[in-house]
C-alpha cells in the first residue's frame, strides 16, 4: 500500500468523519442518541456513526476488508447503543447472561463482532498463500479483541481516540505494505471527531469505538504473520481480562505520564 494511498484515506476519513459529525448534530434531534457523561452533562452519540462514516469512506480506497471492519462493527455497536438496557456489564456480564438463556444486545454484539472480524480477517488474507486457519482465527481475534478494548476505553473524552491514533499512526507511516491504509483511515476519522469529544459534547459510544478499534486491528493483522498476530491476540486477551477486575480510569489517573496525556485538550468540565 503507498503512501499516497493511506494519505488519501486518512484526508477522506478526516473529513467525512469531521463533516458528518456536524451535520447529524444539527440535524438530528433524537433522544435515543443522548446519554449523560461521567461529569453528568448530556452528550449526543452521533459522533460514532459520524466516526464510522468517514472510516468507512477512507478504507474505501484500501479494499473490502476495511469496510467491512468499519461497518460491521459500528453497525453491531449502534445496536448495543440503541437498544441495549444496560443490565448486564462487560464480557463477563454478557456472556453470563447468555449461559443463564438471556440473550442480551451486548452478547449479540460479541458474537457478531467476532465474525465480522472473522470475515474482515478474511478478505485482507485472501492473496496469502500460506494462510491457514490457524492465521485466520488469530487475525479474526485481533479485529474484535482490539474493536473491544477501544470500547472498554472509552470512559473520559478523547481517550479512545488517543489511543487510537497512538496505535495506528505508526502502522499508517511505516512501510512499505499493507494495513497502512486502514491505520490511516482509523486516524483521520479519529482525527475528525476528537474536538467534540474533547470538549464533551458528543462521545464515540460503542458505534465509534467499534469501529475504531476494529480498524486498528485490521492494521495489525494486515502487517503482521503468525506470530505478530499472536502476540498482538495474546496482549488483547490480558487487557480484556484485566478490565474485568481493574479499573482502566483508576491506573491511568494514578499513573504520572499517562494521566497528563489522558487529560491533554480535554475540557475542565
Amino acid at each position: 500500500m503507498s503512501g499516497g494511498r493511506a494519505l488519501v484515506a486518512g484526508a477522506v476519513a478526516a473529513a467525512a468523519a469531521g463533516v458528518g459529525g456536524r451535520l447529524l448534530v444539527r440535524t438530528v434531534r433524537s433522544d435515543r442518541w443522548r446519554r449523560t457523561n461521567h461529569a453528568g452533562d448530556p452528550v449526543t452519540l452521533l459522533e460514532g456513526p459520524a466516526l464510522v462514516a468517514g472510516a468507512v469512506l477512507g478504507s474505501v480506497v484500501a479494499g473490502p476488508a476495511g469496510v467491512v471492519a468499519a461497518a460491521g462493527a459500528g453497525a453491531l455497536g449502534a445496536l448495543d447503543d440503541l437498544a441495549g438496557d444496560g443490565s448486564s456489564k462487560g464480557l463477563r456480564g454478557h456472556l453470563g447472561a447468555l449461559a443463564r438463556g438471556e440473550v442480551t444486545t451486548g452478547a449479540v454484539k460479541v458474537l457478531g463482532i467476532g465474525v465480522t472480524g472473522l470475515l474482515a480477517a478474511a478478505v485482507a488474507d485472501r492473496r496469502r498463500a500460506d494462510r491457514t486457519t490457524a492465521d485466520l482465527l488469530a487475525a479474526a481475534g485481533v479485529v474484535a479483541g482490539s474493536a473491544n478494548l477501544a470500547n472498554l476505553l472509552d470512559l473520559r473524552p478523547g481517550r479512545a481516540l488517543k489511543v487510537t491514533v497512538a496505535a495506528a499512526l505508526p502502522l499508517a507511516l511505516t512501510g512499505p505494505g499493507p494495513g497502512r491504509a486502514p491505520a490511516a483511515a482509523a486516524v483521520g476519522a479519529s482525527l475528525g471527531v476528537l474536538p467534540d469529544d474533547l470538549a464533551g459534547r458528543s462521545m464515540l459510544g460503542d458505534t465509534g469505538a467499534n469501529a475504531a478499534g476494529a480498524l486498528v486491528g485490521l492494521a495489525l493483522v494486515e502487517r503482521t504473520g503468525r506470530s505478530g498476530r499472536l502476540a498482538a491476540l495474546a496482549v488483547l486477551v490480558a487487557l480484556t481480562l484485566a478490565s474485568e477486575r481493574v479499573s482502566f480510569t483508576a491506573v491511568i489517573e494514578s499513573t504520572p505520564g499517562l494521566r497528563e496525556v489522558d487529560a491533554w485538550g480535554r475540557s475542565a468540565r
